[in-house]
């Protein structure tokens, strides 16, 4: 057993380490965290995205113990209280939750690239989410709601 110290929304948490314990798993089945989806668990369909120190990390390949020292988002992160962030707030709005199990990694990969890029093109969200699947098909609504945010998020800047 491996006794770490991960900062997750700005929270500290001790959690014990039987071994190789992905980022996700800790998350979900140690603190409760369920969030951050589980599926392919191979890096292939954006579900469980986390952002680590500001970037957009797949949590289902990355080990929970090189996480030690870093600061984690996950969804559960954005909202302060019963208000939502920017992003998730256009999500709505724009319609772009449809079944809603891809729409926790996609608003972390969001998140991540409009922290970096307020104002994206279109074909820079499109290569931000490109690691993300929908299975519902809703990238249209998803990308409006992108772009919505971060025009929301650059008006509060000024």
């Amino acid at each position: 057993m491996n006794k770490i110290t991960l900062k997750i929304n700005n929270k500290n948490y001790e959690v014990e380490l039987k071994g190789q314990e992905t980022l996700l798993e800790v998350l979900r089945d140690q603190l409760g965290l369920t969030g951050t989806k589980t599926a392919c668990e191979e890096s292939e369909c954006g579900t469980c995205v986390v952002t680590v120190d500001g970037k957009a990390v797949l949590s289902c390949i990355t080990m929970a113990q090189a996480m030690e020292g870093n600061n984690i988002t996950t969804i559960e992160g954005l909202a302060d209280g019963d208000n939502l962030h920017p992003i998730q707030q256009a999500f709505i709005d724009t319609g772009a939750v449809q079944c809603g199990f891809c729409i926790p990694g996609m608003i972390m990969a969001s998140k991540s690239l409009l922290d970096h890029n307020p104002k994206p093109t279109r074909k820079e969200i499109e290569y931000a989410l490109d690691g993300n699947l929908c299975r519902c098909a809703g990238y249209l609504k998803i990308f409006e709601a992108v772009e919505e945010a971060g025009e929301k998020m650059t008006s509060k800047k000024q």
